[in-house]
């Protein structure tokens, strides 16, 4: 057995909820493998953030958004809305900031702006969606059919940052 690490490193826009459409980054990658047969694995680390399969329609918004998401989004939007203030969501409390504020002392990654943490949405959609996908690897192609797709999305609205996606594949 063969096993192949690797990542993406991905920009957040940080005015609206960010889709990465990585299907050609991880289709290459598999490639670069030599891998025939396996799996091929993709996660985030990031609490905010989701790798999903869906499917590629081709129509787009004025934004670049792809409408299949800025729908998805409008339907979240009524189950989850924007955490905008701190009376928003119980999230975050006083003793997480605290903790925040002390790590972006040390961490350029976490500003100590408190701010930037009213982000409960964002988590909330992350662990709704989970931070992961596993896709089957038959023939060295990736088993997606002819419409689907693989997307990284950053639910957190409030700052551009780096993210990162990474990959393993494990096969023969």
């Amino acid at each position: 057995m063969k096993v192949e690490h690797g990542n993406l490193t991905l920009t957040s826009n940080g005015k609206r909820v960010t889709y990465h459409n990585i299907t050609d980054q991880v289709r290459e990658f598999v490639a670069s493998t030599g891998i025939k047969d396996g799996i091929c694995a993709l996660s985030s680390p990031h609490t905010t953030c989701s790798v999903i399969f869906e499917e590629f329609v081709h129509d787009f918004d004025w934004n670049g958004d792809e409408l299949l998401q800025v729908d998805l989004n409008k339907v979240l939007e009524t189950w989850i809305p924007r955490q905008l203030t701190e009376s928003d969501y119980l999230y975050p409390g006083p003793k997480h900031v605290a903790f925040l504020q002390e790590l972006g002392a040390k961490d350029p990654n976490y500003p100590v702006d408190p701010a930037t943490v009213l982000n409960a949405d964002a988590h909330i959609k992350g662990s709704l969606f989970g931070s992961s996908e596993t896709l089957v690897i038959k023939n060295g192609e990736l088993l997606i059919g002819s419409v689907g797709y693989l997307y990284f999305i950053d639910w957190d609205q409030n700052r551009e940052r780096n993210r990162t996606c990474n990959m393993i594949v494990m096969g023969l």
